[in-house]
């Protein structure tokens, strides 16, 4: 079931930074558990992502963060895709559709030429958006920085 109202996507705000924090901790509990590194990343964002030449968004529903993701830089116009979570009573409504879409658009607009992301085999709904919007599989390296990770995807935009 679609959004029946306007879904903003909005760039990083201090007054998100707990939304950013607990969306991904809610997705992270449900499916998996909190790495000490997705720990680092989420409550010193600023610094891990924004600082390093990174970003960071929200999809809003009026004024409620309903979802948000990341991009993190690798290298000169290379970016993971990270972060990206969905409040749990707003998903299977497109919202994800929506960020995806969004992402991609940043990313051309920006000149990047590739966008990566790490994923586990188990979040097939998530696999197939990424597949979706271009992504492919790609040698997963052996110092994957997620224990979860178990897939490795990317996106050329060249």
């Amino acid at each position: 079931m679609e959004l029946n109202m306007p879904l903003q996507l909005v760039p990083y705000k201090t007054d998100y930074k707990q939304d950013f924090i607990d969306l991904n901790i809610d997705w992270l509990e449900e499916f998996f558990v909190v790495e000490p590194y997705d720990k680092k990343v989420l409550e010193d964002c600023e610094n891990q992502i924004i600082a390093k030449g990174g970003f960071i968004f929200f999809a809003l529903l009026k004024t409620e963060v309903v979802g948000t993701f990341a991009f993190m830089k690798v290298e000169n116009q290379t970016y993971e895709l990270s972060k990206m979570a969905v409040k749990k009573s707003f998903r299977g409504k497109g919202i994800g559709n929506q960020m995806m879409a969004f992402s991609v658009r940043f990313a051309e607009q920006h000149n990047w030429r590739r966008c990566i992301l790490y994923s586990s085999t188990k979040l097939e709904n998530s696999l197939y958006l990424y597949r979706k919007y271009g992504y492919s599989e790609i040698p997963l390296e052996p110092n994957c920085p997620y224990d979860r990770g178990d897939i490795k995807m990317e996106l050329m935009l060249d």
